[in-house]
């Protein structure tokens, strides 16, 4: 993989793939735990017996005998999809993307091995990386790893959304393995630090709009001048 040059401030479309397009999670308990790794991966600290104080963010969060948090990187977005996932990330310190992923897919593989009686690891090669260095380009981010992955998981795929798209965002709002409810429902979460994407989308009313414009260009435009950052063929 090669590596683009990055330097602290840059912002980072990531994704990672489960080996030969395998799922890299089979059932509940491991989309929990995956979403809970955001969190308690993304810090300086490192407890040793960390795996232990997983727990769905919906009953808690950081273990209260942890230090301050000091996160590796800032989570702008996420998606979580059957075989791989979707992060955009800001570098606020050196090497701490390299840090972070090395940590959350590392526990991935040894508790997915453990659990399933696998060996080997759960992914495909290194992780792809695209650093964005534009505003429109994180607007068409923000909407690709949010809206446009979780629509494929509506029932008829986007082509059906798109008809259908009032009905289909409230079902992609519903899906709780993303960050799309904090930038189109203003709900808060501590795995994703919003502040430099919020200026972007200040009215909940206009990011639906732009969504749906967006997924309607893409429905018709498939090889447009975004293609590049979206890291996979779609």
């Amino acid at each position: 993989m090669r590596v683009e040059p990055r330097d602290v401030g840059s912002v980072v479309h990531v994704i990672k793939r489960g080996a030969r397009g395998t799922d890299i999670v089979r059932d509940q308990s491991d989309r929990m735990r995956f979403r809970s790794s955001l969190l308690l991966l993304n810090d300086s600290f490192m407890d040793p017996n960390w795996s232990d104080a997983l727990e769905p963010l919906g009953n808690s969060t950081r273990p209260n005998h942890w230090p301050e948090h000091d996160p590796l990187v800032h989570i702008l977005a996420w998606t979580l999809m059957p075989n791989h996932f979707h992060l955009l990330l800001e570098e606020i310190k050196e090497g701490g993307i390299a840090k972070f992923m090395q940590r959350l897919c590392g526990s991935m593989s040894a508790t997915y091995n453990a659990k399933y009686a696998e060996t080997g690891s759960l992914f495909q090669g290194a992780y792809r990386s695209k650093t964005v260095d534009d505003d429109m380009y994180l607007r068409y981010l923000t909407f690709y790893i949010q809206v446009k992955n979780i629509l494929e998981l509506f029932p008829g795929g986007l082509k059906r959304a798109a008809r259908d798209f009032d009905h289909a965002w409230e079902w992609a709002l519903a899906y709780p393995f993303s960050s799309l409810p904090v930038y189109a429902s203003g709900i808060s979460s501590p795995i994703v630090e919003n502040a430099r994407l919020l200026d972007l989308y200040k009215n909940r009313a206009d990011f639906k709009k732009e969504a749906r414009e967006m997924l309607l260009t893409h429905l018709e435009h498939h090889d447009d001048a975004f293609s590049a950052l979206a890291l996979e063929p779609w």
